[in-house]
């Protein structure tokens, strides 16, 4: 397409990464047409299960403010950690593990790998199954961009996300208590 986004293409490429296709991820990570196409896919997402947990949000009685202030920080703590695990990952994997690629192959190819997590908004069993599945995406995408084995890809992906693990919950309870703080 001449300077726009081949949505039906993106879809496309969404399904086979959620099929855990290798093949994609190679393709993903030397197209670098695909870089913002990527960043697409993570805000695709972000929105979707944000606007579809809106009103299981209001349902749990979190209010209207509460639901809308969830919907925002969940799309924007997700674009925030596309791009810390993309870093992360990319300097993990080159620094610990020996492997070979550079930030946009890995921002390319976990933005893709961010696709089975749109299943995460289903009550009860979809945030886990998003997890599992997500963490199997990006593994794969981690070792094809890294060119590294599947245990050193495993260890990247475990090291980076618990590294955004724990800045998610210190970012969340300081907005939690400030929220807190100012429904006073």
């Amino acid at each position: 397409m001449n300077g726009g986004i081949d949505f039906a293409g993106m879809i496309n490429r969404m399904i086979r990464a959620a099929m855990l296709d290798v093949q994609l991820y190679e393709e993903v990570e030397h197209d670098e047409t695909k870089t913002q196409e990527a960043l697409m896919v993570v805000l695709l997402i972000a929105l979707v299960n944000g606007v579809l947990s809106f009103p299981l949000n209001l349902f749990l009685g979190r209010g209207f403010l509460g639901s809308t202030f969830a919907l925002v920080y969940g799309v924007l703590w997700t674009i925030v950690g596309y791009f810390l695990y993309a870093y992360l990952a990319y300097y993990i994997g080159t620094t610990l593990f020996g492997g070979t690629a550079d930030f946009g192959e890995l921002r390319r190819v976990l933005g893709y790998a961010y696709t089975p997590s749109i299943v995460a908004w289903f009550p009860c069993v979809g945030f886990i199954v998003a997890a599992i599945w997500t963490f199997a995406a990006g593994v794969i995408a981690i070792r094809q961009a890294l060119d590294v084995d599947t245990t050193k890809a495993v260890l990247t992906a475990l090291i980076s996300v618990a590294i955004i693990f724990i800045i998610g919950m210190v970012v969340g309870s300081i907005i939690g208590v400030g929220g807190a703080l100012m429904a006073r």
